[in-house]
């Protein structure tokens, strides 16, 4: 498939890096002369430097002939503009937008991207991703990632096994043995850096970050066997009263359960913007670094703060005053991704990476048709993709001991229909199954093969 990328940004390069290993012909275009040549310089791409939104520059990229256009510059209006020449100019196919502003992302004027006004066919919102995000997180406080898959019914889950893990050192068969009706699969684990696709034999140590798919009934005993308690978040305090921090305050409200929430905001008209949106929360005005306005906004009794301001030193700095302060816990947005190995040494709990929630949501899209659903692991290192079997698949009538799965690919979940299945060697895969397939990054080509959902197919 031929694929033109524009902006050449953190969420622009991974994009770029996962279609090109999967050998798409993939063009990136960008106006900073230095973003295209790291792109060129370090992944399989051609790189074009200029506006993209100018028709000369898009038919440079290879418009004319392009399957899909993905625009995800730091400008909402360039990447309108982009996918209206794209349609206009070009005819491509298939156009993606990134847009930050939420008076383009309101409901009520949704008719403005239809192919005969805006012709975007998917609209990506980073703000609206990550606070969907930290609310994920705030749900599950125990664990240092999530994400659902099958419509709710399993919930992905990165935690982090500490040294009192009653089952350190016990192999995944052995697990499966003892808790032989827990429905939970581990199905990645990070040591040491690095991220790998467990085998029955291998066993679990102190500091591993395991990745476990676990049905959403049997969370809180999974945690318990993890060593880990999900306590319930009544009391929150919000760092940063922008996009993110008003869309997890509104969704807070919006519960039936009553979470109290206060939100501190430096900028003063941001603050009292935040104010007028919500209802409940309490809004203070004022630097979230300064100890004596985190006394006031209570983070001593705080069961959990949430740290989002567009400054990754704020957030860190901040969330390490919370928990000095007596915070239960705390969770940091993180754009850069070289800070997040020091995140356990300054207690951190939990942390969101933006490009990683954005990069998700558009592979999402990307890999549309039978595929459901698409969760990038960690730096990209690996995928969760969730898709309906076809008949064509080469899986479907197998069990899975049969399948010729690669290393790095594990089986997490199977529905089959309304029925949850947990995935054992003498499992069978069946048309019209769901399965949820974790896969380290080299491998999503040859899962793609086996569930014959290539971006081609479609």
């Amino acid at each position: 498939m031929k694929v033109i990328i524009c902006g050449a940004g953190q969420v622009g390069w991974q994009i770029a890096k996962q279609l090109s290993a999967e050998k798409n012909d993939v063009t990136v275009v960008d106006n900073n002369p230095a973003l295209v040549r790291r792109a060129t310089d370090t992944l399989d791409v051609q790189g074009i430097e200029g506006f993209a939104s100018y028709p000369d520059v898009l038919e440079k990229a290879g418009a004319r002939d392009a399957d899909m256009v993905i625009a995800a510059t730091y400008s909402d209006e360039v990447n309108m503009v982009t996918c209206q020449v794209a349609h206009s100019v070009f005819n491509v196919p298939r156009k993606i937008a990134r847009l930050r502003a939420q008076s383009y992302l309101t409901a009520i004027y949704s008719d403005l991207y239809r192919r005969d006004h805006l012709p975007i066919d998917v609209v990506i919102s980073p703000e609206k991703e990550v606070a969907e995000a930290a609310l994920r997180r705030l749900a599950a406080p125990a664990a240092f990632d999530t994400q659902a898959f099958l419509a709710g019914r399993v919930q992905l889950m990165g935690i982090l096994l500490e040294e009192d893990c009653p089952v350190l050192n016990t192999s995944l068969r052995e697990l499966t043995e003892l808790f032989s009706t827990l429905r939970a699969t581990v199905v990645g684990v990070r040591r040491d850096g690095r991220l790998f696709a467990p085998e029955p034999k291998d066993q679990l140590f102190a500091r591993d970050e395991i990745y476990v798919f676990v049905h959403s009934d049997d969370i809180t005993r999974t945690l318990e066997i993890f060593g880990k308690t999900n306590a319930k978040q009544e009391r929150v305090v919000i760092l940063g009263g922008g996009n993110v921090g008003l869309g997890v305050a509104q969704a807070l409200e919006a519960r039936t359960e009553r979470v109290r929430a206060k939100i501190i905001e430096k900028n003063r008209k941001i603050a009292e913007k935040a104010a007028d949106a919500l209802e409940r929360t309490i809004v203070l005005n004022g630097d979230g670094l300064d100890p004596e306005l985190l006394s006031e906004a209570g983070v001593n009794r705080a069961d959990a703060v949430l740290c989002v301001t567009d400054d990754d030193k704020v957030n860190m700095l901040a969330a390490v005053r919370a928990k000095q302060a007596g915070a239960k816990m705390a969770i940091c947005l993180v754009n850069d991704p070289t800070l997040v190995p020091i995140l356990n040494a300054l207690d951190i709990d939990a942390y969101i990476n933006p490009r990683a929630t954005t990069v998700s949501s558009i592979l999402r899209h990307i890999r549309h048709g039978r595929v459901r659903n698409v969760y990038s692991v960690g730096d990209s290192e690996a995928e969760v993709i969730e898709a309906q079997v076809l008949s064509t698949s080469p899986i479907s009538g197998k069990r899975i001991r049969d399948i010729d799965f690669p290393e790095g690919v594990l089986v997490g979940a199977i529905a089959k229909g309304d029925t949850y299945v947990k995935p054992m060697g003498e499992t069978r895969i069946d048309e019209g199954d769901v399965i949820s397939i974790f896969s380290l990054s080299a491998d999503v080509p040859e899962v793609e093969r086996l569930l014959q959902v290539s971006i081609d197919y479609f």
